[in-house]
């Protein structure tokens, strides 16, 4: 069945359509040659029939009268029997009364013999034709069971002259040889026309198929080739959608080296020349605080003094911060719920809050732009929800779902419209969807006026490792 199915479609119809042709003509043949030989008997029944009252019928005008035919009467029929062309078609004869009496018969020892009155001579009083095959099992037909198998049996009325009335019935016997060759010759010409036509559909069809067939089997062709192309063209994307996440990766690797080396020379650079400056601020406030100058300017000096002394202050802690901001802790060894739990705490320890932070059953291992994403994540969305929510109601779910990590962050705050947030392009939100996207997750925002916030981030657990510098 399989390398059926494997076949063209022209091969198929050769081989399936071919049986069930011959089924067909088979079966319409037979039937053909049914109908020939019904009607093939029918016709020698009724010719024969109208032939043989056109010689018999005016030697049985009598029996209305006498019930019976007279020695001339007989004698004419014996001899219309024995010697003529109609002798020699009928094997046997007889004429019925309609008592089931045999008023004439070829064989003698049947006349006046009464027999049961079957339904074909009932039939045949009726003013009907009946021929058919007869397998001579009548108690009349004992005589004929002696020399033939079966012959061709025929009941016909015998009409009285002037009146038309049926008076008798005439039964001949045929021999079944000229059925047999007409039936033959019948059949044999409804085969060879029921095969031409069966031949000549056979060969339409497959030709109809075959054409089918090449017109299918070219367009396969195309589609394979363009599915190998295709193929082809996925294998290429795929391939630099892995360069693109490999880079992706490795930019955000490189982004927080880049941090952090901006936090280290900010630290070391201009903090340490503030730190420095604010210490000799102090010492020389302290010097010019009694100077003639400062006394005769009614402390003008030391208010300047000090204010220098302020910004300077401010300033190194605003520059401290920045640079605390910009430096990563060290995760590298850390799990993903280590990472989360780490970075929610460093936001409670600056901000004083609480955040309810629920972690699910998430791996331990994951690659380290995850980590770095997950913790930028946190840190920019709960600071982000603290500007503008208040941290109220602040919340953090992680879990795992289909070989990613899942991360919530919500809160209760007054929300807002997602598109005039769109609109403004509020850089906390995109640098967030930025991060996620870049590694090929997806990022969510489902917030509106009066409803609060939640963010949910979709990260794979695989990504293109960077290698360590």
């Amino acid at each position: 069945m399989v390398r059926f199915a494997r076949l063209s479609l022209s091969r198929q119809f050769l081989l399936a359509g071919l049986p069930i042709l011959l089924a067909g003509m088979l079966v319409i043949g037979t039937w053909v040659g049914t109908q020939i030989e019904a009607s093939v008997i029918h016709r020698i029944g009724v010719v024969t029939g109208l032939y043989v009252n056109s010689f018999v019928a005016p030697h049985l005008q009598q029996l209305p009268n006498s019930g019976q035919l007279n020695q001339s009467n007989r004698t004419a029929l014996d001899s219309l029997l024995g010697s003529t062309l109609l002798g020699q078609r009928i094997v046997a004869f007889k004429i019925w009364g309609r008592d089931g009496r045999i008023v004439y018969s070829t064989n003698p020892a049947l006349i006046g013999r009464t027999f049961p009155v079957t339904q074909r001579l009932a039939s045949a009083f009726s003013g009907e034709v009946h021929s058919g095959i007869a397998d001579l099992n009548e108690p009349e037909n004992e005589f004929e069971r002696r020399q033939w198998s079966q012959l061709i049996e025929t009941y016909a009325p015998v009409h009285a002259d002037g009146t038309g009335a049926i008076i008798a019935v005439s039964e001949f016997y045929q021999s079944t040889d000229e059925l047999t060759r007409e039936v033959r010759a019948a059949r044999f010409r409804s085969w060879l026309v029921v095969g031409a036509v069966t031949l000549l559909t056979y060969l339409l069809l497959f030709g109809l198929a075959a054409r089918a067939s090449n017109t299918i089997d070219a367009q396969q062709q195309e589609l394979r080739e363009k599915v190998a192309q295709l193929t082809a063209l996925l294998d290429q994307n795929q391939q630099l959608h892995e360069r693109v996440r490999r880079a992706a990766a490795r930019t955000t690797a490189l982004n927080e080296r880049f941090l952090r080396r901006i936090s280290a020379d900010l630290h070391d650079g201009p903090g340490q020349d503030l730190g420095l400056a604010l210490m000799r601020i102090e010492g020389l406030a302290d010097t010019c605080i009694n100077c003639p100058e400062a006394v005769d300017r009614r402390c003008a000096v030391t208010d300047d003094f000090l204010a220098v002394r302020s910004a300077l202050q401010s300033a190194l802690t605003d520059l401290r911060s920045i640079s605390a901001g910009l430096h990563l802790p060290e995760i590298g060894r850390l799990s993903l719920a280590d990472t989360a739990a780490r970075a929610v705490r460093d936001y409670e320890r600056k901000t004083r809050t609480n955040v309810a932070l629920t972690v699910g059953n998430v791996p331990p291992r994951a690659a380290l732009p995850v980590k770095i994403t997950l913790y930028r994540l946190l840190q920019e969305s709960l600071a982000n929800s603290f500007r503008h929510a208040g941290s109220c109601g602040q919340r953090v779910n992680i879990d795992n779902a289909d070989g990613q990590v899942v991360v919530e962050v919500a809160d209760s705050g007054p929300g807002f419209d997602s598109r005039t947030s769109a609109a403004e392009e509020h850089l906390g939100l995109a640098g967030i969807r930025e991060r996620v996207e870049v590694l090929g997750g997806t990022f969510e925002l489902h917030t509106a006026p009066g409803q609060g916030t939640v963010i949910r981030v979709c990260l794979p657990l695989a990504v293109p490792e960077v290698e360590n510098e």
